[in-house]
This record gives structure tokens, C-alpha cells and sequence, in this order.
């Protein structure tokens, strides 16, 4: 996506440089092990009982992506980011863990922003060519990670937009500090990346409402001009049905590890 909203095909480069060394490890059943509800009035996750799974795992390279053009600085520090859009649940455990040695990081705000089944981005509704109201935070916002890096997310199932398969953008950061207003300020950025979805399931979604009345055409994992095949290297999520029927929604599980110097 380029620069401006209007052609998708190509995202601009991120703020922040690309091409900080970056892993994603044990995703799946070793993630879902660690999977713990978020306690919905704190930011942090709260701790597994059982020691992380994560330290004993193979580390497995992956590159960073762009941030693309939809970031919006000062977004909450919540753990459910869903703001009654409609959508089929999606619930994201995500883990973070140091590229060097598995050890999971802690107190790591693991920040995630997407477009809304129509494929408009909060502060900047229209650009998909849909009106909607515009609240400048749906569908945006990060979580602290618990001892044993995991970060429990609740949102919904992403649309699309020209140009672009079905994905979610992801930051890393550390050290930051909460602001009394429920957000975050300092610290230091790890990661910039995408999370992306199984093609089969999202074909299952986006047949059913209210992902059909979207009216731009959707763009496969195979015809994305950002992801590259690369499977969970890639950043492609492990999904998991919560019910029978797509719209009770997924599970969503990843380990992604960073480097820290």
C-alpha cells in the first residue's frame, strides 16, 4: 500500500525503521499453553500457573513489516478492544518472548490496531469507501504482558480493504509508562509487524454478514503484496473455532519473539 489510502497495494514504510531481527516461536499447542483470559480492569495479563513453555522452545527467524499508513500514536492500554463493532468474536493470545534465549518478557505492551469488517480504519472511516461513525479507537489498543509474556486480547474478526488480504497490525514495546488517561507514553519499540489469517477460514467468514456487505473486493494470502508465503514465520496466526459456526468466532494463537538490543 502506498502512502496515501487510496491505492492499497502496497504499504509505505513504517515510522521506525525495518529490519530489527525478529522471531516467532511455538505457535499452537506450546501458545496455548500459556493462554490466559485477561482481567478485563487491569492492562496486564495476569501470570499462568505453570512454568512458560516458551524457554524450551526452537527460535525460528522471521523479518518485520511495514506499519503501514493507518497508526494512530496514543491509543488505550485495554484488553478488549472491540467496542461492540460488529463482527465475529476473535480472541488473540499472543506471547513475546527474547530472541536470544525464549525467556517470555514481561511488562511488554503488545499493541495491535485493524480495520473493522467493512474495512475502515478508526480515524480514518471512509477510506474504504463505507460511512460510518468515527471514534478515532475502534479496534485499537494493547495489553501488557503477564510473567510469562502472554498478552490476551479480545476483538473481531478483521475485513479488508483494497488491495490487502485480511491482516492485523502489531507493535512491541518496553518500558513504557501508563498515563492517567489509560494510555502509554516512552518506552522502546521492538517489533513492527502483521498478523495474518488461514485463507479457508476467512473465505467461511467473509461469506456471512456482516463481512458481505463489504463492497471492495477481497485480496488473498496468496495475492498480497505483503505476506510472503512465510507461514507462522510470517506471522500467520494459529486459529481455532470457538463454536460450530464462524460467527462465534476464533481463538487466535502466536509466539513472537524479539530482539531486545
Amino acid at each position: 500500500m502506498t502512502d496515501t489510502s487510496t491505492n492499497d497495494t502496497t504499504e509505505p514504510q513504517a515510522s521506525h525503521p525495518i529490519g530489527r531481527r525478529t522471531v516467532l516461536i511455538a505457535t499452537g499447542a506450546t501458545a496455548a499453553t500459556l493462554a490466559v483470559a485477561a482481567v478485563p480492569e487491569a492492562p496486564t495479563a495476569p501470570a499462568a500457573d505453570a512454568a512458560p513453555a516458551a524457554a524450551a522452545a526452537v527460535c525460528t527467524l522471521t523479518r518485520e513489516m511495514t506499519e503501514g499508513p493507518y497508526y494512530l500514536d496514543g491509543q488505550l492500554v485495554r484488553s478488549d478492544i472491540s467496542e461492540g463493532k460488529a463482527g465475529f468474536p476473535l480472541k488473540l493470545t499472543l506471547t513475546v518472548v527474547d530472541d536470544d534465549t525464549c525467556v517470555p518478557l514481561n511488562k511488554a505492551l503488545v499493541e495491535i490496531w485493524h480495520c473493522d469488517a467493512l474495512g475502515e480504519y478508526s480515524g480514518f472511516v471512509g477510506d474504504n469507501g463505507h460511512n460510518e461513525p468515527d471514534n478515532g479507537t475502534f479496534l485499537r489498543g494493547g495489553v501488557l504482558t503477564n510473567s510469562s509474556g502472554v498478552a490476551s486480547i479480545t476483538s473481531v474478526y478483521p475485513g479488508w480493504y483494497q488491495g490487502r488480504c485480511v491482516h492485523i497490525h502489531v507493535k512491541v514495546h518496553t518500558n513504557v509508562t501508563l498515563t492517567s488517561d489509560g494510555s502509554f507514553t516512552g518506552g522502546q519499540e521492538l517489533h513492527t509487524g502483521q498478523l495474518f489469517f488461514n485463507e479457508t477460514i476467512t473465505a467461511r467468514v467473509g461469506a456471512l454478514s456482516p463481512y458481505s456487505t463489504n463492497t471492495v473486493r477481497r485480496t488473498t494470502l496468496s495475492q498480497d503484496s505483503i505476506y510472503d508465503e512465510g507461514g507462522a514465520a510470517s506471522g500467520l496466526l494459529t486459529l481455532t473455532a470457538l463454536g460450530s459456526s464462524p460467527s462465534t468466532g476464533y481463538a487466535g494463537t502466536l509466539t513472537l519473539g524479539v530482539e531486545q538490543s
